[in-house]
């Protein structure tokens, strides 16, 4: 049994917030750079390479590399054979997101109630998805979401005779809807399968699996493919101004459901996608 401090996950919490939201996981940079390659619409290219231009300044003058720095989202797997110490987890967790935003300078965009609206102040409390696993390490993912892209979410609750057309129009409709408020080029995170509640954090952790590795499963991995083609042949293209590269990748996740059911979530995220891992 190996024990750990939570202060410790505080620590690297909070490294990791600032990192996020400071730095472009190299699999968006790659996105970013086949799409720069591949952009024939003129107004489409100039924002890839204003987008480009806004990275570069921001890794080499420590500025977010968006102004809404997110709300802190939490994947955190803990091995079985773990003995966490020093305090509760939860507590650990969101001290690390506090010390992220308020050491680190980061916009506070978190309010106590939805209605009430008064700010926290430090952007906690973070959204926490937690999962045991075997063995003794603890794998931390921190995901900061901005509301841009979010509020573009959606979920279907298709009946199983829609079957794949059905989940492909969901996902299209979703995309056109969303137009240009998702700020394109975007990820487009898919969950299908589960209930209500288990397709939305499916399609959420979608979005934190590398954006160039398709699904290990044959027919979702061709769906993803088919998906992106069709998202990129609408012409909504980088910033809404038209062009070919509307998403840079389509990652579906999938989880058994009930047999009257076909849920179906869609979570968009803009061309940052923060999404940083650590294993601890």
């Amino acid at each position: 049994m190996r024990e750990l401090n939570v202060s410790v996950i505080t620590d690297n919490i909070k490294e990791m917030c600032i990192e996020a939201n400071h730095f472009l996981s190299q699999d968006m940079k790659m996105c970013l750079n086949k799409a720069c390659e591949t952009e024939k619409n003129e107004l489409g290219k100039k924002v890839l390479s204003s987008l480009e231009e806004n990275l570069k300044i921001a890794e080499e003058d420590m500025i977010p590399i968006c102004q809404d720095t997110g709300m802190a989202v939490i994947f955190i797997k803990i091995g079985q054979d773990v003995h966490l110490t020093g305090g509760k987890l939860e507590d650990a967790i969101n001290e690390g997101v506090r010390r992220g935003y308020v050491d680190g300078y980061l916009r506070k965009s978190v309010v106590k109630d939805p209605l009430i609206r008064e700010n926290t102040k430090d952007n906690t409390p973070a959204i926490i998805h937690y999962e045991i696993v075997d063995g003794e390490d603890v794998t931390i993912t921190v995901a900061p979401k901005g509301f841009g892209s979010e509020n573009m979410s959606r979920v279907f609750m298709l009946k199983p005779a829609d079957g794949i057309e059905g989940v492909k129009n969901a996902v299209l409709t979703a995309i056109k809807d969303a137009g240009p408020n998702a700020c394109p080029p975007m990820v487009v995170g898919v969950g299908i399968g589960g209930d209500f509640e288990k397709c939305t954090i499916l399609s959420k952790k979608a979005l934190t699996r590398n954006a160039n590795e398709h699904s290990t499963i044959p027919y979702v991995k061709e769906l993803e493919e088919e998906l992106l083609e069709k998202i990129n042949s609408l012409g909504i293209g980088p910033g809404g101004l038209g062009g070919s590269n509307t998403a840079f990748a389509v990652n579906i996740e999938t989880y058994p459901t009930h047999i009257a059911g076909l849920p179906v979530a869609i979570n968009t995220c803009c061309h940052v996608n923060r999404h940083v891992t650590r294993i601890i």
